[in-house]
């Protein structure tokens, strides 16, 4: 049974980043799984960040499709891209 993926926090960019790891596989894990697992890991401050952002995924906006749908390859990054003055 897959599990949600190691979550790696850092800056990169304008937005953090969440790379997938060793938990991640094709098909496996989402993007809700993901955020889950970053808000559980992190707390309320980052569930109220996340709650206001756009993703990107591998390089493809989410946009407004379903959390659920948006599936996370291994070794694949997630950038979440809060709300910012000017941008």
């Amino acid at each position: 049974m897959i599990g949600p993926p190691d979550l790696v926090v850092g800056g990169c960019g304008d937005g953090s980043q969440f790379g997938a790891g060793d938990g991640a596989a094709e098909g496996g894990v989402s993007l809700a799984d993901a955020l889950r697992a970053a808000e559980s890991a992190h707390g309320d401050a980052l569930t109220k960040v996340i709650a206001r952002s756009t993703f990107v995924v591998d390089g493809d906006p989410v946009g407004g499709r379903a959390h659920e749908g948006v599936l996370l390859t291994d070794g694949g990054t997630v950038e979440v891209l809060p709300p910012f003055a000017g941008g």
